[in-house]
């Protein structure tokens, strides 16, 4: 019985001290927000008390590079675009994590008995997800998602060798 009882205080104290912990750690994140919450909206708030208002029409003119507007604003905008930008966004992804694990990658020692499995495990994950990445740029090259012009009849693609086999087939 004396000898549990030490054990037992300690897990009492250990447990109080955890509990503290964590109430100051709370505490601490609840200021950090309430003061970074204030610190913004005290900027807007200053900004606003401080700077004149002074209207006027042409603040209030649509504004594209220094260029006066032209037409409707509300024009239909062409998909390549999107298309455009969401193969960069795929592949700048791709970059942002090829960079860390090329670091250590390359950090790791191959001669090492120990590190060579996981270094070759790491090397097929990541062309496992290269892999995908190119599957799926290979797609949209093959059904010509990346040509800026493409047709907009809906007809199939051909290919050069097909289209030879047809002017054979028509002379």
């Amino acid at each position: 019985m004396y000898a549990t009882r030490p054990i037992t205080m300690l897990a009492q104290q250990a447990q109080t001290i955890r509990g503290d912990a964590s109430l100051e750690l709370v505490t601490g994140v609840l200021i950090f927000i309430i003061a970074g919450f204030m610190m913004a909206f005290g900027a807007l708030v200053v900004g606003r008390l401080a700077r004149t208002t002074l209207p006027h029409p042409e603040k209030d003119a649509a504004y594209e590079c220094g260029e006066p507007a032209i037409g409707n604003s509300w024009v239909q905008f062409d998909l390549r675009f999107y298309v455009v930008a969401l193969v960069f966004i795929i592949f700048d992804v791709e970059i942002a994590l090829f960079w860390p694990w090329a670091v250590v990658f390359g950090a790791a020692d191959a001669s090492d008995p120990e590190q060579f499995p996981v270094k070759m495990i790491a090397l097929y994950d990541m062309l496992f997800f290269f892999g995908v990445v190119v599957v799926g740029f290979l797609y949209l090259w093959r059904f010509g998602y990346l040509d800026w012009v493409r047709a907009s009849t809906g007809q199939r693609r051909t290919s050069r060798l097909e289209q030879r086999a047809e002017t054979a087939v028509a002379s």
